[in-house]
């Protein structure tokens, strides 16, 4: 929770994740540039996989994960509905200046 809340837009993902890169695309093209945090490049990431699935509820594959503002706002699912909603728009609003 400590790296998410330190950015204000972070997707834990995994290297070889594609959904991962297209949510991280998706993001880019709106003008907001996320922080990657790759969970499989990190010698603690099999505890923040354990940790983010117990957080997301599932027990499928946790990432991509997407934090904005420090609040887990979900995953691939989550994060195309609130885009085709409008809302991704509004709440990613104050990250513009990061890109």
């Amino acid at each position: 929770m400590g790296l998410a809340s330190d950015n204000g837009v972070v997707i834990f993902s995994k290297s070889s994740c594609c959904m991962c890169y297209a949510v991280s695309m998706l993001f880019q093209g709106i003008g907001v540039k996320p922080v990657m945090y790759d969970i499989d490049q990190d010698p603690q990431g099999r505890e923040m996989e354990k940790a983010l699935m117990k957080l997301a509820g599932t027990t499928a594959g946790p990432v991509p994960a997407v934090f904005i503002g420090g609040k887990f706002m979900g995953s691939t699912n989550d994060i195309m509905s609130a885009h085709l909603s409008g809302q991704l728009l509004h709440m990613l609003k104050p990250y513009h200046s990061l890109s």
